[in-house]
């Protein structure tokens, strides 16, 4: 059955826009040095985080039904850009968390599982080239 999803976006400026979903809104904008104003981030950043949080959101799921002792969850998320025409032609989710009472080989596993769960991983995978590392944000 297919399911549709929807988002409202409308301009705010010379340069931005806003982004409704659901009863949230999210500004967008260009940084000053691409002639915007700064007023929130680009849409590139806001698909890096997309990535994320549709991956983090599938990883706490799996956390919190197994019941493990899993937390502190952080995902960086670095996309490697390339122009003509410009693109993200790589994705790295770099994963840490706390997983003092469970094996390492748990967080791996649940890692799987968040991938296989993600919309975006999903809609993503076979076209651009998708790296999982857990073990470690940089921050």
């Amino acid at each position: 059955m297919a399911v549709e999803m929807k988002i409202q976006i409308r301009q705010t400026s010379p340069s931005a826009s806003e982004a409704t979903i659901r009863h949230h809104q999210i500004p967008i904008d260009r940084p000053v040095a691409k002639g915007g104003t700064d007023a929130g981030p680009m849409g590139g950043e806001l698909f890096l985080a997309a990535v994320g949080g549709c991956f983090t959101s599938n990883l706490l799921a799996a956390i919190n039904a197994r019941e493990v002792g899993i937390s502190d969850v952080r995902v960086e998320v670095v996309g490697t850009l390339t122009d003509a025409p410009a693109r993200f032609t790589a994705l790295e989710l770099r994963i840490a968390a706390n997983n003092a009472s469970a094996s390492p080989e748990t967080l791996e596993k649940l890692v799987e599982i968040a991938d296989r769960g993600c919309i975006m991983m999903n809609t993503l995978r076979g076209s651009l080239d998708i790296k999982l590392v857990v073990g470690g944000p940089s921050s």
